[in-house]
């Protein structure tokens, strides 16, 4: 097997982890909220009061 075979087998190896990872953290959340990761979904807004004018 040549350098560039082992390196082509290496970087499939590496996007199809790459890609399951994503799958897999996004069908299975650690937080009990939504799947993308981004944070909005966790924020506390029971101490913020509404501004009425």
């Amino acid at each position: 097997m040549d350098i560039q075979s082992i390196l082509v087998t290496l970087l499939f190896v590496a996007a199809i982890f790459y890609i399951g990872r994503i799958i897999y953290r996004s069908a299975f959340p650690k937080s009990g909220s939504c799947a993308s990761g981004c944070g909005k979904c966790g924020v506390d807004f029971s101490n913020i009061k509404p501004d009425k004018k």
